[in-house]
């Protein structure tokens, strides 16, 4: 039975074939899709026009094919914690998908692999807990999200800590290697195994050490220590 009165939605997914599909089930099953999008920036504005109950959206969207989706529902959700959001993608971006599932103490909000919906009705029954207050996450996304919560400087050697509390202090290479009285090529080897293990995405060295330096900051470890 259809309720009674109809959940709005605002659709976003780049993909022209995916959300027209997408947007047709929904109507078959009594959503009201009152706007589809393609991009970060086109769903801000559709949420904003539309006042929806409920947004459905992928997580890589243009300009970047990055998590414009995900960061446009972060968003969404810290000025309006009682919008139902469902962030529906292949791929696990572990980037904002905690701030996603904590937003607003974990209500109205799910996190669902493509590939891996394989049920018309279990997908429609998802999106209409969540709407009703409920949380609604894949398995694998807790399971990627627990492995990412463990403390990120666990893999690090006692030496490979204490390079990183010499960074987080702003040494430099050569000034840690003259601190610790080993060779600066040594130091180097050692900022490069700390920002494997803490599988830091490729950048600009620059900014792969701040992020280091941010892992150190909000594990609460200090360089005495």
């Amino acid at each position: 039975m259809q309720p009674a009165v109809a959940i709005r939605v605002v659709l976003a997914e780049d993909g022209v074939l995916l959300r027209e599909g997408l947007a047709g089930l929904l109507d078959r099953f009594g959503f009201e899709v009152v706007a589809t999008v393609g991009d970060g920036d086109a769903l801000m504005a559709a949420v904003a026009e539309h006042r929806p109950d409920l947004v459905v959206t992928d997580i890589r969207m243009p300009p970047g094919f990055s998590d414009e989706g995900l960061r446009a529902a972060v968003a969404l959700r810290r000025a309006d914690p009682g919008l139902a959001v469902v962030a529906l993608s292949q791929y696990v971006e572990l980037s904002y998908a905690s701030d996603l599932l904590d937003s607003a103490d974990g209500r109205k909000v799910g996190y669902l692999l493509k590939d891996r919906v394989v049920d018309v009705e279990e997908f429609v029954g998802a999106l209409r807990r969540v709407t009703d207050g409920g949380t609604v996450v894949d398995p694998q996304v807790v399971r990627q999200l627990l492995r990412r919560q463990r403390d990120p400087l666990s893999r690090l050697s006692a030496r490979e800590r204490e390079v990183l509390g010499l960074i987080a202090e702003g040494h430099s290479n050569t000034a840690i290697a003259r601190i610790l009285v080993v060779s600066e090529a040594t130091v180097g080897k050692h900022v490069g195994s700390i920002l494997t293990k803490l599988d830091l995405p490729p950048a600009e060295d620059t900014h792969r050490r701040v992020l280091a330096v941010l892992a150190y900051l909000r594990s609460g470890t200090s360089a005495a220590g």
